[in-house]
């Protein structure tokens, strides 16, 4: 498994490389000067000029590059541009509350979604089976920045239940966590469904049953745990996607995570730090996928790394 993990790691260099070349190039390409927007309007061509040689902007695509790789390798992303502050000390201070958002909309999803699929599976072609078909339906097509306005509209401004934005208190996670959970909710509850109908078919569960046992534990101690992979596929992707993929709802609830950040700086240009934030979802993204597959050999002992 050690040796499995450091391969996985090493096998993640070339894809954050691939990373930083297609972030560095797709921002170049943006119209737009950046010197001219941190600058401001009424800046002087000077100033713009200063700003323009503080970012390395005068220097050649190909010298602004080898900059780049050269911080990178050191782990130095520079400064930022609009506050000068060093770009791994902004992320790491918004870092933790996009975790905390995720790791809380994961729980809720994960709860909610393999119960859902459990009892659709259980209860195949009832009303509940259709009843919980149609409701994750409705939670994959439903937009996450008009489901998030309505909690607002409803539980913040209507009924004055919970904030409708900042971080500053437990009740704010609610919101937003059920918000981002929706889309999560309906993926495993799905996947859930399909995995515990088919293993319910098979042998060993009609075996589980003609000995005696108690359909509950059949359903949790056999069935469950044996249609739980495909579920941890799901469960782990989507935390990888919600890490990064929180920007639509830290915005709406101005939650100051660093998805909200991440829309700042690209509004403001600000390379070092758009490059910054992007390259720390992907190596959250690439751990992510990392875990899921050490936990695999732990539910099913039948999978080994070589």
């Amino acid at each position: 498994m050690f040796t499995y993990i450091i391969q996985r790691l090493a096998a993640a260099v070339p894809t954050l490389l691939g990373v930083a070349v297609i972030v560095f190039l797709m921002l170049r390409l943006l119209p737009g000067d950046p010197a001219r927007v941190i600058a401001g309007v009424l800046a002087s061509a000077e100033d713009v000029e200063g700003i323009r040689r503080q970012l390395g902007l005068d220097q050649p695509l190909v010298v602004q590059f080898a900059l780049f790789l050269g911080g990178l390798l050191r782990l130095d992303l520079g400064l930022s541009a609009r506050t000068s502050q060093p770009v791994m000390q902004e992320v790491l201070a918004r870092l933790p509350y996009t975790i905390e958002l995720a790791v809380m909309a994961t729980a809720i999803a994960t709860a909610i979604g393999i119960a859902a699929g459990v009892v659709a599976a259980t209860h195949h072609n009832s009303k509940v089976d259709y009843l919980v078909s149609a409701a994750s339906l409705c939670g994959v097509s439903m937009p996450v920045y008009w489901l998030g306005l309505m909690l607002i509209v409803v539980f913040a401004i209507n009924l004055r239940w919970f904030p409708a934005a900042g971080a500053d208190q437990p009740a704010s996670f609610v919101l937003p966590s059920l918000t981002l959970a929706s889309f999560t909710v309906a993926l495993i509850a799905r996947m859930t469904r399909s995995s515990m109908l088919e293993v319910l078919r098979q042998d060993y569960v009609q075996t589980a049953r003609a000995k005696g046992l108690h359909e509950r534990a059949v359903l949790y101690a056999h069935a469950l745990r044996n249609a739980l992979l495909p579920v941890i596929t799901i469960v782990g992707l989507q935390f990888g996607t919600l890490l990064g993929g929180a920007v639509l709802t830290e915005t709406v609830f101005g939650w100051p995570g660093i998805g909200q950040l991440l829309v700042e700086s690209i509004f403001a240009r600000d390379y070092p730090l758009v490059q910054g934030i992007v390259l720390t979802f992907s190596g959250l993204f690439i751990l992510v996928n990392l875990a899921v597959d050490v936990l695999y050999a732990y539910v099913d002992p039948r999978i080994h790394y070589r």
